[in-house]
């Protein structure tokens, strides 16, 4: 039986796995048309066989978090490269990650190292609107957060459910700045304004982008690797910061806008990783200038967090947008927590 183009990287790693012992274990939660092309040159360019654990859009940077920590007393994996920093912080104060301070990360500013170098960010992404061009017309985009629960937009924006990925991550930002009291009353609105049609709930960023792009939806929350997957395609998108001024449906706090959630990918070592020094060649690989430029031109479009590694024009800049003022450590340190609070708000 011939099997489909699409299922034959997972495979052919399975079939490395049972064939040959690798040098080196990566578990990768950047989606893997991004990710894979990286990981070949690397391991090309190192003569390291490496055996790399893609994901799936439903289970993302959770699968592999779980598969971590249940591997935890015989670890199987050297390095994680999570496209997101809750998780890597909640995997840190869990005691699972070695500390290692990377050469290639001298100039990462601090904001984006953890202080006992168990963790570094890098490339990040924007939690942003993409909106419609053929539905919304120039001068009535939506503005923020609120937006959702504007009666005009009712049947026609949607949000992807916060159990997974970024939107676990930007929930949970909203539970540490907004409160606890706030955040819950907030999602039970969404739960509530789902189940009667005025909120859409994809499964996915992925599932959201297809559908404003296709004119399911008008506006969704997404990343802005998703919009700029949309707009390669050219589909009639334009991508919106959210809450950056005051107005109708942005979210405020202490009287400013809340500003944009910004997420780095992060990337680390295991505790008791089997290729320990494998492991570090890896690291100090991903964190150089040339793959961080290497993703801004890419179709993925991360933000280099270093103001001087190149970007093509369409690539966002640290200071075009006001960012949101969470600290990611408080947004690591609750996500557990937070994840089985959703899950119960979301899941009925």
């Amino acid at each position: 039986m011939r099997l489909p183009r699409i299922l034959l990287p997972a495979v052919l790693v399975a079939t490395f796995s049972a064939c040959s012992e690798p040098d080196l274990v990566v578990r990768v939660s950047l989606d893997q048309v991004f990710s894979e092309e990286l990981m070949r040159d690397f391991e090309q360019s190192s003569g390291l066989k490496v055996r790399v654990q893609y994901d799936i859009e439903q289970s993302k940077t959770v699968g592999h978090v779980r598969a971590i920590i249940e591997e935890a007393g015989r670890p199987r994996t050297d390095v994680f490269w999570n496209n997101e920093i809750a998780q890597t912080i909640r995997l840190a104060e869990l005691g699972l990650l070695e500390p290692y301070d990377s050469p290639s990360a001298a100039e990462i500013p601090e904001l984006f190292r953890d202080p006992e170098r168990r963790w570094t960010g890098f490339a990040a992404r924007a939690r942003v609107l993409i909106v419609n061009t053929d539905l919304v017309p120039a001068g009535e985009d939506p503005k923020g957060t609120m937006d959702l629960f504007d009666p005009r937009w009712a049947g026609k924006c949607g949000i992807a459910r916060p159990l997974t990925g970024t939107t676990l991550t930007h929930a949970t930002g909203l539970y540490e700045v907004m409160g606890e009291d706030w955040a819950r009353e907030f999602f039970k609105r969404v739960v509530t304004s789902n189940q009667s049609g005025s909120v859409n709930l994809p499964e996915s960023n992925g599932q959201s982008m297809t559908l404003v792009k296709n004119g399911a939806l008008a506006w969704a929350w997404t990343d802005t690797d998703d919009f700029n997957v949309a707009r390669l395609q050219g589909a009639p998108v334009r991508r919106v910061y959210p809450d950056q001024e005051a107005g109708p449906g942005v979210l405020m706090k202490d009287g400013a806008p809340l500003g944009t959630l910004l997420i780095p990918n992060s990337v680390m070592i295991l505790k008791d990783a089997p290729h320990p020094e494998n492991a570090r060649r890896f690291v100090d690989w991903v964190l150089t200038r040339e793959i961080e430029a290497r993703l801004a031109a890419s179709r993925s479009a991360q933000i280099p967090v270093r103001e001087d590694v190149p970007r093509p024009a369409h690539v966002g800049r640290i200071g075009d947008f006001r960012a949101m003022n969470v600290k990611y450590s408080d947004i690591g340190a609750t996500i557990g927590a937070r994840s089985s609070e959703l899950g119960e708000t979301f899941i009925r």
